[in-house]
């Protein structure tokens, strides 16, 4: 069912796009510390080279020579560094490394660079890392998507800051481009209450307490700034189904200053977000993200979400509707990304080691295809909406952040039986339309 894994050791293992006959490598640079001669401006800063995301790039101002440099937090053997320009390029520039940021030996020299990607076979030893740019291709500065650099620590290598290993890493995942049979759903429930309201959030602001705006929590009900995958692996649960300790929480909704929250069981569907839902698997413990942001913009919120805000029969709304029927509730469907790069349970920002499928593909960068978290919240409010906001913000300012802590057995046979086996389960694991599969759980929502 599964395309083949490689589990590895806790360093990051990639194959390298020249490395001889599968040989794997490790990526050093990715997150570390990185300084350059000059920037062309606030949005061009370098560490966008070492970022690990496709469009944003380091760019120097416009004179010869510039250099980026990344150091590696502790000396390795170098073996391949990967270039990937934009188009303003190094028409001559030198790979150079250093034990100490102060004496540097070259390690590679070209006057005739080519720009676009650039993988370039080299044999040097150093804790730092640099291109040195001698003579620019075009009119502009130096300007680089990525600078990767692979290669052997010598020394053991604590992890980037702010980056959390998987451990042990998914390697060896080519992300599935397989059609299997066509069935209309793939998905299961989790129904979880709301718990509390607290200026808390653990994934942007762990450990400090009354740092964040009004979340809205559910789930695990011991949440809050300090929680960790062990304390909440020990915590109870607000979710109909006991092994399903995961934190889930969004901004809290006001009407006026009177705090709106969701009433009895909340739907948070686990679905496929590729075509080839045979290939989804169960989340590692501790993985953790943050789905939207309240910087969005209405365009950028309605780009993830389902049907954006609605109520009665006004739908795709960035922001709330002027009115809403009376009795109805304000409802926000949002969905999470649901592909992941198999190194990291979190990341600086807390959105790059997850992508979203791209033609329900899973991108090469991130080729581990997990399920798509889809909150489906419905807001007790109605009538005059214009006193509604959100702790963050207008309505396209909804975001959520989930944590992981599913009992791993518990989540595997659920997606195993729902999201692979094709079906639109509840809780249980329970598909109403197809009663012979029998559903993944007992009647107290536990494995029999």
């Amino acid at each position: 069912m599964f395309a083949a894994l490689t589990l590895v050791s806790a360093l990051i293992v990639v194959t390298a796009p020249t490395s001889p006959a599968g040989a794997a490598v490790s990526l050093l640079s990715q997150g570390r510390p990185t300084t350059s001669s000059t920037v062309q401006s606030t949005g061009t800063p370098a560490g966008a080279a070492v970022d690990g995301i496709a469009d944003t790039r380091w760019s120097s101002v416009a004179t010869d020579p510039q250099w980026l440099r990344v150091d590696l937090g502790g000396s390795a053997t170098i073996s391949q560094v990967v270039l990937q320009w934009e188009a303003a390029y190094a028409r001559a520039f030198q790979i150079q490394v250093s034990p100490d940021d102060v004496t540097w030996t070259s390690v590679y020299t070209t006057a005739a660079g080519s720009g676009g990607t650039q993988t370039l076979a080299v044999t040097g030893t150093g804790r730092y890392v640099r291109m040195y740019g001698t003579s620019r291709a075009t009119g502009h500065g130096f300007s680089l998507w990525e600078f990767k650099v692979y290669g052997t620590p010598t020394t053991p290598i604590p992890p980037p800051p702010g980056y959390v290993p998987a451990n042990p890493p998914v390697t060896g995942v080519t992300p599935s481009t397989a059609t299997p049979p066509h069935r209309y759903f793939h998905e299961f429930q989790a129904n979880c209450t709301v718990t509390r309201d607290l200026p808390d959030d653990p994934i942007v602001f762990p450990g400090l307490a009354g740092a964040s705006h009004m979340h809205t929590f559910m789930g695990n009900t011991t949440t809050d700034a300090n929680s960790t995958i062990g304390s909440l692996l020990a915590g109870g649960t607000s979710c109909k189904v006991p092994g399903d300790k995961s934190g889930y929480w969004m901004p809290t909704m006001y009407n006026g200053n009177q705090v709106v929250s969701p009433i009895g069981h909340q739907v948070i569907y686990y679905k496929t977000g590729v075509i080839d839902y045979t290939s989804v698997r169960p989340f590692p413990t501790g993985l953790r993200y943050v789905v939207g942001s309240p910087t969005d913009t209405a365009a950028q919120f309605l780009a993830g979400s389902v049907e954006g805000w609605e109520c009665g029969e006004s739908f795709r709304n960035a922001d709330f509707p002027a009115t809403c029927p009376a009795g109805s509730q304000l409802n926000v469907r949002y969905q999470s990304p649901s592909c992941w790069n198999g190194l990291y349970l979190d990341t600086p920002d807390h959105k790059s080691h997850m992508a979203y499928p791209v033609d329900g593909i899973c991108p090469t960068t991130h080729p581990v295809a997990v399920p798509m978290v889809e909150f489906k919240m419905a807001f007790p409010v109605s009538g005059n909406m214009s006193q509604v906001r959100l702790a963050s913000g207008r309505g396209y300012s909804f975001h959520y952040d989930f944590y992981n802590a599913w009992q791993s057995p518990t989540l595997a046979a659920m997606v195993g039986h729902c999201i692979n086996g094709g079906l639109q389960c509840d809780a249980r694991g329970y598909d109403q339309f197809h009663p012979e599969a029998g559903a993944a759980l007992n009647d107290r929502y536990e494995l029999p």
